[in-house]
């Protein structure tokens, strides 16, 4: 009897999360982009490849949240707080693990 093991598929809701924060992102509302970075960390708990990525994309929000919580901005939301630099940062590391995930689906 031959056992073949298929590799496990990255669910779908991981690569559409993956693929949703750096759009919320750029779309201005990166605070709710913690939504899909959760997903994204929860799907890669069962896969050790996509737990580095989901991990740096997380301190990333992270980073950026404890910054605007705690600093002396006046700034109503996360998205008027980050700086263009900023931004394009966060949703770059965003794309990056999009495209990870995405790679590493198949």
């Amino acid at each position: 009897m031959t056992v073949t093991t298929t590799p496990h598929r990255t669910p779908t809701a991981v690569l559409v999360a993956a693929w949703a924060v750096p759009v919320l992102v750029a779309g201005q509302f990166a605070l709710l982009a913690g939504v899909p970075i959760a997903v994204v960390l929860i799907g890669s708990l069962r896969r050790r490849m996509h737990r580095r990525w989901a991990v740096a994309l997380a301190a990333v929000y992270a980073a950026a949240l404890v910054l605007w919580l705690a600093g002396p901005s006046s700034a109503p939301s996360l998205s008027k707080y980050l700086s263009p630099a900023a931004t394009a940062f966060f949703a770059v590391t965003g794309v990056v693990v999009a495209i990870v995930v995405s790679r590493r689906a198949r």
